[in-house]
C-alpha cells in the first residue's frame, strides 16, 4: 500500500512585520487538516525564505504581511524563487491588504491572496486544487 506524501506548507513573515497570531492560527488549521507545516516565524528575508523553502521541499509557500510591505517584499520573493527555478512551488499570502493591492501582487506573482478574515476552508480547499506536485 502506498502512503500519499503530505502536502508541505512553509509559512513566514518577512520583514520587521511582528505581529504574528494569525500566522500561528493558520499553521495550526493547515496542520489539523492533514498537511505538513514549516513555520519559520518572524522577520525573515526573501532569501532565508526561499532557501528554507528548497531545503525543506515545500508545496507551498504561505507569507503573512500585516505591516504594509506586501508590495515591497512580493516581488523579492519571487524573484528569489525564479532564481532557484521554484515554478512548481504554489506561492500565497494572507494578511491586511487594500483591495486595490490584490491585482498588483496576482501580477507580481502571487498565487492567491487571501484578506483577513478568509476562512480556513477557502484556504486548504485552494491549496488542495491548486498544488502542484
Amino acid at each position: 500500500m502506498v502512503k500519499e506524501k503530505k502536502i508541505r506548507v512553509l509559512v513566514s513573515k518577512v520583514g520587521l512585520d511582528g505581529h504574528d497570531r494569525g500566522i500561528k492560527v493558520v499553521a495550526t488549521l493547515l496542520k489539523e487538516a492533514g498537511m505538513e507545516v514549516v513555520y519559520l516565524g518572524m522577520y525573515q528575508t526573501p532569501e532565508g525564505i526561499v532557501r528554507a523553502a528548497l531545503d525543506e521541499d515545500v508545496d507551498v509557500i504561505g507569507l503573512s504581511y500585516l505591516s504594509g510591505e506586501h508590495l515591497v517584499f512580493t516581488p523579492k520573493i519571487v524573484a528569489e524563487m525564479k532564481k532557484h527555478e521554484m515554478d512548481d512551488v504554489l506561492l500565497i499570502a494572507g494578511g491586511t491588504f487594500p483591495a486595490e493591492d490584490i491585482p498588483t501582487m496576482e501580477a507580481m506573482g502571487i498565487d492567491k491572496v487571501f484578506r483577513a478574515g478568509s476562512l480556513t476552508d477557502t484556504i486548504v480547499s485552494y491549496i488542495h486544487d491548486h498544488v502542484r506536485r
